[in-house]
Order: structure tokens, then C-alpha cells, then sequence
């Protein structure tokens, strides 16, 4: 049982945790809680760490097949991003893909295209709305926030174990790559003349999300074949950047619903 807060094992999971260089050059992200580490398969992680008192309770029955070792609860503590840790945190292999991989997903492509979104529960909520709304694929630009942050991780609830992502060193060459293949790309923009629920998503789209603060940059949202907007009641000028993604998803997903019903 590790019972210092100095182990070696103790100081690389707590580098995982806050660095994103340290999860970049190891290959590994950190994964907390009991539905979380569930979902996980032995081969797709490193290593197990559970607290003295999660064993007690829960027994050994469900680490069956993943490599472990227990930890003091004082220990676990430091180790986990939580405040209340459940016990319970593994460290995971990432996942890699490649636009022809996100492209070639099954189904007609539906995407979300995000430009330097900073927020890490914005990133993670397009993430686990997207799962719902049946997305194919994200594809973000190298400014975009860390997908494998603890935060973003949480806030997907598991839909980055099923999502498939990428990083693109150059966004608009992915965007000409998407065009190819016959993807129309639509941006929620100010300029828009109609509402999101007027246009046809039935068929391979994708949709250019920007910066929370500072949107879309002119360069990217020229990317786009359709400008459309959101309707807005009262006062608001806009949406929360994953409540837009969200909106433009849902719809995608009613349409498509819609057309296969008749």
C-alpha cells in the first residue's frame, strides 16, 4: 500500500492531473470515480489506483483483470481532482484518430468543428450532448482546450471512451478535406439570415463552433457554406457555446429522425 503523499507513483499521477504536457508525453490521461472507471476495458489501462476504504467496501471482485495498487485515503486525496474523492481513479491510455478516420465514421457525417474553445465543461458537454444527438465526430483546432483535462473528462460522463476526436494543425485545410467528401459546414453567426430549423441537415454536415468569448475569426467562419442564426428572445444576444453546439445537434438529429419516418 502506498501511504506517502512523496511516492514517486503518487507525484506522476498528480502531474497527470494538472499538466497537459505530462499527459501529452506519457500518452496516459486520469480517469476518478466508480461509473467513470467501470466503463474502462483492462486493456485500455495502465494502472488502478484505489483508497484503503473503497477496497473495504467494495471489495476486490470488480478490479478482477486490471493491474492495481491501494492507497492510504489521506493519499488518495492529493491524488484525485475532486473534493470528495470516491476512491477510485485510473491512469488510461489515449486515444488517437486521424481526419480519415473521423470522416470515414459510419452513417452521414454529422460534426462539430471547434475553433479554440477555451472552456473545459463546454468542451466536455458537446462531447456527452453530442454522443446523444448522434454525432460522427469533433474536430478542433491545436488552441482548442485539452480534451483529456479532468474537468473536460467529468463533464463528458463517459462519451469520450465513444466519440471520436481530433486535433488538426491547420483547421481550414480540414475544412477544405470535409468539403471533398461532400460535407456542407454551417457556422451559428451573427450575419446569418436564417433560422437553424429553416436549413436541411439530412444530408453529411458539419458545424463551426468558435471561442467563447470572441466567436468564430473571420478566416474560419468564411469557412463555412451557410451563415445561420438562432432566434433570440428578450435581451439575450447569444448562446453558451455548448448550449449553441447543442441546439444545432438536436435539430440535426430531429431532422434526420423526422426523414426516415417517412
Amino acid at each position: 500500500m502506498i501511504n506517502s503523499t512523496a511516492n514517486k507513483q503518487v507525484r506522476r499521477v498528480t502531474n497527470l492531473v494538472k499538466k497537459a504536457k505530462a499527459r501529452r508525453e506519457e500518452d496516459l490521461y486520469v480517469v476518478e470515480g466508480v461509473r467513470m472507471c467501470r466503463e474502462l476495458k483492462p486493456e485500455q489501462v495502465e494502472i488502478l489506483y484505489v483508497s484503503e476504504s473503497f477496497l473495504k467496501e467494495s471489495g476486490e471482485a470488480q478490479l478482477k483483470g486490471f493491474p492495481w495498487e491501494m492507497v492510504a485515503d489521506p493519499v488518495m486525496k492529493v491524488m484525485a481532482d475532486t473534493q470528495t474523492p470516491q476512491g477510485i481513479l485510473a491512469l488510461v491510455k489515449q486515444k488517437h484518430y486521424t481526419l480519415e478516420e473521423i470522416l470515414a465514421q459510419p452513417g452521414e457525417a454529422h460534426l462539430m468543428v471547434l475553433e479554440t474553445l477555451q472552456d473545459p465543461g463546454n468542451l466536455g458537454t458537446i462531447l456527452r450532448a453530442g454522443e446523444g444527438a448522434g454525432i460522427t465526430g469533433v474536430v478542433m483546432n491545436q488552441t482548442t482546450a485539452d480534451l483529456y483535462n479532468p474537468k473536460v473528462i467529468r463533464s463528458t460522463m463517459g462519451s469520450i471512451y465513444r466519440v471520436p476526436f481530433v486535433y488538426v494543425d491547420d483547421l481550414a485545410a480540414a475544412c477544405a478535406e470535409m468539403k471533398k467528401k461532400g460535407i456542407r459546414l454551417f457556422a451559428a453567426h451573427l450575419k446569418g439570415e436564417q433560422a437553424y430549423d429553416r436549413e436541411d441537415f439530412t444530408g453529411p454536415c458539419g458545424f463551426l463552433i468558435g471561442n467563447e468569448a470572441k466567436g468564430l475569426t473571420d478566416e474560419t467562419a468564411a469557412l463555412a457554406d451557410t451563415y445561420v442564426k438562432i432566434p433570440m428572445a428578450g435581451q439575450v444576444e447569444s448562446l453558451n457555446a455548448a448550449v449553441a453546439a447543442s441546439v444545432l445537434m438536436f435539430e440535426t438529429a430531429r431532422q434526420r429522425r423526422i426523414s426516415k419516418e417517412y
